[in-house]
C-alpha cells in the first residue's frame, strides 16, 4: 500500500461513504485563507506550517458550513485545527455568543481559551469566557452578560449557566466538541444531549477525538448532518522521536523502581501517570517526603490548587506532575523529557496519547512502563499498536545511580559562579584545610554532600525480574489463570490490571503491613457490580457509569478490579448510599446492573460457595428481587446473628449456592454450575 511510504504524509478522508487517501501536500499559514489579524498573531508564536491535521481541517471549515470528524490523537494541534476557522469567521460585531467548545476538563477548558485568546490578540471586539466548575460562577455570568462571541467550557457548568438562563445557545452557528470520546468516557452523554438540544438545527458541529467508540458514533448520528471525517493515518502509532523502554518488576517494587528511575536520570521533567486519585495522592506524597520535586493534580483539588501546582511545574519548579489521565488532559508542555507509566491503562489508546506528552516540538522523549511479569501480553499489545518494539532496560543499581548523581553533583560545582565576595573568606578557608591534600579534601566535600545518597543505596537489592522469560510464558499459556474461572484468575485479574494495594505506591506490604485480606481501604465501602471483562467493561466505562448515574462527578472511585463476570470496585463510605441508589435502575450496554456492597468474607462461607462475601445493603435490578438492607454476609458490626448467617450460607453453599437471595448469590452459583457442567 502507498501509506507505507511514508505514514506521516498522508490522511484518510471519508466523505459520502467513500475512504480517499490523499497526499498532504506542504503549505504554509499564509496560503491557507485565514485572516490577517489571524495571520499576524499566528507569526509573533512563530509557526509557519500547519500540522497535518490543521493542514486539512482548517482550509476545509473556511470553505464549507458542513460537518467535520476530525480524529487524530493528543499533540497534532487539534484546537489550532477547529480554533483558527471559527475565529475567522466570528462576527464581532454581534455581542452574543456564537460559538461554543465543550471540554471534558477545568485544564483543557483553561488551555484552550488561553490559546484561543493567543490566536485572537489582534482582532479588536473579540471576547472568549471559559466556564468551569470548581471556580465561582458569578464571573463567570459576568462575563457572559457582557458580551461574549465564544464559549469555552465543561458539560457540567455550562448546563448550570442555561438553567440560571445566564447561558442562551438559540444564536450559536458552532459547535465544537473536543475530546468526544473522553467526555463520554466520563459519563457526560446525557450531559451533551442536554446541551445540544437547546442548539438551533442550522448549525456547524464539529467533533474532535482521539478514538471513535460507540457513544460517539452515536453523537454524530443524532446532531451532525453529512460529516466529512478526516483522520490523520498514524493517530495510533508512536511518535518517531519518542523511545519506549520498560522496566519488569515485581509489583511491591513499584515505587522503589520509580525512585531509582528519577534517581537515573536527574535532569527528568515529566509526567507520572497513575490510574486513581488516590494512588496519584499517594505517589506524589511518597516522593515529596522522599525529597523529590514533586506534586500531584486530581479531580479532588479546588481551582485554585490545580492553578497553584501547574503554574510551578509550567514553571519547571517542579520537575515531576503526577496526575491521572483524566486531569493532564490540557496540560500542553512541550519540553516534557519523560513520561512513565505507573500503572498501564486498560486502553491501549491510551498508552499512546500519554507517550503523546513527551517528544513534542522536535524534542526527542522517553515514555517507560514500569510492569510486572503478569503484564506481558499488555506489552505486546501495546507494541502491536504504536508499531515499534518496547526495549527491556534494567533498572539500575545502586552503584549506577550513585555514579550518575555523583557525576550531577561534581558538574554543577563545576559551572557554579563563583562569586567575587569570596576571596575575602578564603585565606581563613586555607588555613582550616591546611592539613589535607587534594584527594583528602576531596573525599571530604563529597561526603559532605552525598552521604545520604550513597547510604540510602547502599546494598541495595535487585529489583529486576526476569521479564523476557515471563512474557513468552503468558503468551504461550494464553493467560491460563485467566481461563481457570478459579480463585487464581480472580487474583490474577487483579494484579494485572493495577488492582492489588500492593501495586499502589509501593503498597501495604511494602509499608510493613500485612498481605491483602479482601477488605476495603480504611474509609472506603468495597462494591460488587455484575458487569465484567466478558461485557466489554472497562475502569473508564465504569468510572463513566457511576458519573452518569449517580450525577455526582466528584466522587473519588478508588481502586477498581476488572474481573471475567463481574467487577469489584471501591469509594468513600460518605458515598455508599449514593452508589448503591443511583445504580439501581442502572442499564449500560443494554445489561440490567446489580450493584452491592461486598463484604470481606469469613473463610468458611468463601470456601463453601455461598453468598460471595454476602451484601451489606443490595439494591438490585433484577425481576422479581426484593431491595434488603440486611445481607446474607457479615454486617460491619459482626454481630452474632451475622456469624450465624454466615454458618448456614456455608452448609447451604456446598449443595447448590442457590440458597441466598441476592444476585449475587445465584450469579456465583450459576458460574459454579456452568464449570461443573
Amino acid at each position: 500500500m502507498l501509506i507505507k511510504k511514508d505514514k506521516s504524509d498522508f490522511i484518510v478522508v471519508k466523505e459520502n461513504n467513500r475512504v480517499i487517501l490523499q497526499k498532504i501536500y506542504s503549505m504554509t499559514f499564509s496560503e491557507i485563507g485565514l485572516n490577517k489579524n489571524i495571520q499576524k498573531a499566528i507569526t509573533d508564536l512563530g509557526f509557519d506550517t500547519p500540522t497535518p491535521i490543521q493542514q486539512e481541517s482548517i482550509p476545509y471549515l473556511l470553505e464549507n458550513k458542513n460537518d467535520l470528524i476530525a480524529l487524530a490523537q493528543t499533540g497534532t494541534g487539534k484546537t489550532a485545527a477547529f480554533g483558527l476557522p471559527v475565529l475567522h469567521k466570528i462576527d464581532v460585531e454581534r455581542k452574543l455568543p456564537q460559538a461554543i467548545i465543550l471540554c471534558p476538563t477545568r485544564e483543557l477548558c483553561l488551555q484552550i481559551a488561553k490559546d484561543m485568546e493567543t490566536y485572537a490578540k489582534y482582532t479588536k471586539g473579540l471576547k472568549i469566557t471559559a466556564v468551569y466548575g470548581g471556580a465561582s460562577i458569578m464571573p463567570q455570568i459576568k462575563s457572559l452578560k457582557s458580551g461574549t462571541q465564544i464559549v469555552v467550557g465543561t458539560p457540567g457548568r455550562v448546563i448550570d449557566l442555561i438553567n440560571r438562563k445566564s447561558l442562551k445557545l438559540q444564536d450559536i452557528e458552532f459547535v465544537v466538541l473536543d475530546e468526544a470520546d473522553e467526555m463520554l468516557n466520563m459519563g457526560f452523554k446525557d450531559d451533551l444531549d442536554t446541551i445540544l438540544a437547546e442548539t438551533p438545527t442550522e448549525k456547524q458541529t464539529l467533533l474532535f477525538s482521539a478514538t471513535m467508540p460507540k457513544e460517539v458514533m452515536r453523537i454524530s448520528k443524532n446532531y451532525m448532518q453529512n460529516p466529512k471525517t478526516i483522520e490523520v493515518a498514524s493517530r495510533n502509532e508512536g511518535a518517531a522521536n519518542i523511545e519506549h523502554h520498560y522496566y519488569m518488576v515485581n509489583a511491591r517494587d513499584r515505587y522503589k523502581a520509580l525512585r531509582r528511575i528519577c534517581d537515573v536520570n536527574p535532569d527528568i521533567y515529566g509526567i507520572v501517570f497513575c490510574r486513581t486519585r488516590r494512588e496519584t495522592a499517594e505517589v506524589a506524597d511518597k516522593l515529596m517526603q522522599d525529597g523529590y520535586s514533586a506534586d500531584a493534580i486530581h479531580g479532588e483539588l479546588s481551582q485554585a490548587q490545580r492553578d497553584h501546582v501547574m503554574g510551578r511545574f509550567r514553571k519547571r519548579k517542579l520537575q515531576l506532575l503526577v496526575a491521572t489521565d483524566v486531569a493532564a488532559r490540557g496540560i500542553d508542555i512541550n519540553e516534557l523529557s519523560h513520561v512513565i507509566n505507573y500503572n498501564l491503562p486498560d486502553d491501549d489508546e491510551i498508552y499512546v496519547h500519554r507517550s503523546g506528552r513527551t517528544g513534542r516540538a522536535g524534542n526527542k522523549g522517553t515514555s517507560i512502563i514500569i510492569a510486572h511479569s503478569r503484564e506481558g501480553r499488555k506489552l505486546k499489545s501495546i507494541e502491536r499498536m504504536i508499531k515499534r518494539d518496547l526495549t527491556l532496560m534494567k533498572v539500575p543499581n545502586g552503584d549506577e545511580i550513585c555514579q550518575i548523581q555523583l557525576m550531577k553533583l561534581v558538574d554543577k560545582v563545576v559551572t557554579t559562579e563563583v562569586n567575587p565576595q569570596i576571596d575575602k573568606y578564603l585565606p581563613s578557608i586555607e588555613e582550616k584545610l591546611a592539613h589535607l591534600d587534594k584527594e583528602a579534601l576531596i573525599k571530604h566535600f563529597v561526603s559532605a554532600e552525598f552521604n545520604r545518597f550513597l547510604s540510602f543505596y547502599k546494598n541495595a537489592p535487585d529489583l529486576n525480574v526476569a521479564g523476557s522469560n515471563n512474557r513468552d510464558r503468558n503468551e504461550r499459556s494464553g493467560g491460563r489463570n485467566e481461563r481457570s474461572g478459579g480463585r487464581n484468575e480472580r487474583i490474577g485479574g487483579r494484579n494485572e490490571r493495577g488492582g492489588g494495594r500492593n501495586e499502589r505506591g509501593g503498597g501495604r506490604n511494602e509499608r510493613g503491613g500485612g498481605e491483602r485480606t479482601g477488605h476495603a481501604e480504611a474509609g472506603y465501602t468495597r462494591f460488587f457490580i455484575n458487569l465484567g471483562a466478558e461485557k466489554d467493561l472497562q475502569a473508564h466505562n465504569l468510572i463513566g457509569l457511576i458519573n452518569e448515574y449517580t450525577r455526582n462527578r466528584n466522587i473519588p472511585v478508588g481502586k477498581i478490579d476488572i474481573m471475567r463476570k463481574f467487577s469489584i470496585f471501591e469509594a468513600p463510605n460518605d458515598f455508599e448510599t449514593d452508589v448503591l441508589s443511583g445504580l439501581s435502575d442502572a442499564v449500560w450496554n443494554g445489561n440490567r446492573v446489580n450493584v452491592e456492597v461486598s463484604q470481606a468474607p469469613g473463610e468458611k462461607s468463601h470456601r463453601g460457595g455461598g453468598n460471595r462475601g454476602g451484601s451489606g445493603r443490595s439494591y438490585s435490578t433484577g425481576v422479581g428481587e426484593k431491595r434488603s438492607n440486611s445481607g446474607g454476609g457479615r454486617d460491619r458490626q459482626g454481630s452474632k446473628s451475622s456469624s450465624s448467617s454466615l454458618r448456614r450460607e456455608s452448609t447451604g453453599g456446598r449443595s447448590s449456592g442457590g440458597s441466598s437471595s441476592s444476585f449475587k448469590g445465584r450469579f456465583n452459583a450459576a458460574a459454579k454450575k456452568t464449570k461443573r457442567d
